[in-house]
């Protein structure tokens, strides 16, 4: 197929009038225009609103329903929603007509919302039904109002501008039915004609599977990758508002990142498992899977192919990209562990009860550390039940910094003699450091204060520093 399937994301939707002109036209004209389909995620900041703020926690209409005490909180959050997608759109529709429309969208969706949850409130006033039973499925619903704004009010604006575009809404909105994920984006794509249309397309999906249940926030990239995979596109595309580069340019500086330009899903991997996510890497499976390469550009630089990734290993050694997150560790000291069988399993076993992200893990003869991507509260309940696992042992938490050097192959580096050589040229004690016989990655773990000046230490070293005699015998 000759067609493209691209994503937008929140942050680069909130752009939308100047992706008008560099993105959805530019200097295209006639049949230069179509060939593409659109996934679009919710202008940034909705979503938040609509579930919760993803990384402070506050919460948004999902979180006070689910918590409902006073019957008013959530009432008044989806007020609030409703007043923040009509300032979204009104900053990007210039035409009277459009906003009206979109203004009538909004309305129309969210009272219709509102009247499915105070619905299912009363619902479960009978002792037959939980509402937790439903909890799955009002995340859902509540998740596909902000794509279902945004593709909508995308299409108003494409066709205002003379474009052909067509609302594909995924979001089974009054749908009685249902069907696989399969299935909702093949009807949906029924009748669309790519050669002559831009299809704009809702990156929520409502299906039998669950996609929040599943993915969660990710969902919108399972919608455009299982797009992509399911149609044959010729490439996947991810917009975002910067180029994938070897490091955040905000934290080293524009002038000392290099965009990668070419890398593969074993890296896209590696920056998932450090929250530094190309793509979710599920949906990169599915792209991998079915022979799809992924580009990653910059949406407001048009004329810069951006970064291709696929299966192709490295031409020659070289360190990528330099990244760091907070961790926390969770170290089990038990004197009595040489030896004996089942103590990480059941470790494992707690940690995928309460939903933790494991990062990284050491152990040695008697001690278990793993390092985790979760909250200090989430901690205290993991502790809790380890510790009634294992009353003997000596359980600790510890909120630290953990930097990856990653590369498609960083064999011959010496990554992490020179690493820890240059963090400590920077006065930053490395708490601990690890190097798996793959060559992919290399992970320095530092106090938590000093994990910005790390990272930049070990670019400079690593990216800015590159030194001739490696690159003569790479």
């Amino acid at each position: 197929m000759s067609h493209t399937v691209e994503k937008i994301g929140g942050t680069s939707m909130s752009r939308l009038k100047e992706l008008r002109e560099t993105l959805f036209i530019g200097e295209n004209t006639g049949a230069d225009l179509y060939g593409r389909f659109f996934v679009v995620s919710a202008f940034g900041g909705i979503t938040n609103l609509l579930l919760e703020h993803k990384k402070s926690g506050e919460p948004g209409v999902f979180a006070l329903f689910s918590n409902d005490d006073t019957n008013h909180g959530w009432h008044d959050k989806l007020d609030g929603v409703a007043i923040a997608m009509k300032a979204a759109h009104a900053e990007v529709l210039e035409h009277q007509a459009d906003i009206q429309q979109a203004d009538s969208f909004v309305e129309e969706r969210l009272h219709g919302a509102r009247n499915c949850l105070v619905d299912l409130q009363r619902l479960c006033t009978y002792g037959h039904f939980r509402l937790n039973e439903h909890m799955s499925q009002t995340r859902e619903l509540l998740s596909g109002l902000g794509e279902a704004h945004s593709a909508f009010v995308t299409t108003l604006m494409l066709c205002r501008a003379g474009v052909n575009a067509r609302f594909v809404d995924l979001s089974g909105w009054r749908d009685e039915g249902n069907v696989t994920l399969d299935e909702r984006i093949t009807q949906a794509l029924d009748g669309v004609d790519p050669a002559t249309e831009m299809p704009i397309i809702t990156g929520y999906a409502q299906c039998a599977e669950g996609l929040m249940g599943e993915y969660d926030r990710g969902y919108s990239e399972v919608t455009f990758s299982r797009l992509a995979a399911l149609t044959g596109a010729r490439e996947a595309i991810i917009h975002k508002e910067f180029h994938l580069s070897s490091c955040d340019p905000k934290l080293v500086g524009e002038d000392a990142v290099r965009k990668l330009g070419r890398t593969n899903f074993d890296v896209a991997d590696q920056l998932s498992n450090m929250g530094m996510e190309a793509i979710h890497p599920k949906a990169a499976k599915m792209l991998r899977q079915a022979d799809v390469p992924l580009r990653v550009t910059n949406a407001f630089d048009p004329g810069d192919p951006g970064t291709l990734i696929d299966d192709r290993p490295a031409d020659t050694p070289a360190a990528e990209i330099v990244t760091g997150q907070n961790v926390v560790t969770l170290e089990v000291f038990e004197q009595d562990m040489v030896g004996v069988k089942g103590y990480d399993a059941t470790i494992l076993e707690v940690l995928k009860r309460h939903k933790v992200w494991i990062v990284s893990k050491v152990s040695n003869a008697n001690t278990i550390t793993h390092y985790l991507d979760t909250s200090l509260k989430t901690m205290r309940r993991v502790e809790d039940d380890l510790a009634r696992a294992y009353p003997s042992a000596v359980i600790t938490t510890r909120t630290l910094g953990m930097v990856s050097v990653i590369g498609r192959d960083l064999s011959g580096l010496s990554v992490l003699a020179r690493g820890l050589r240059a963090l400590s040229d920077q006065g930053l004690d490395v708490i601990g450091a690890c190097q798996g016989p793959r060559n992919v990655d290399v992970q320095f773990v530092v106090d938590r204060d000093a994990l910005k000046p790390a990272i930049k230490a070990l670019h400079g070293e690593m990216i800015e520093e590159r030194k001739p005699e490696l690159s003569r015998a790479a």
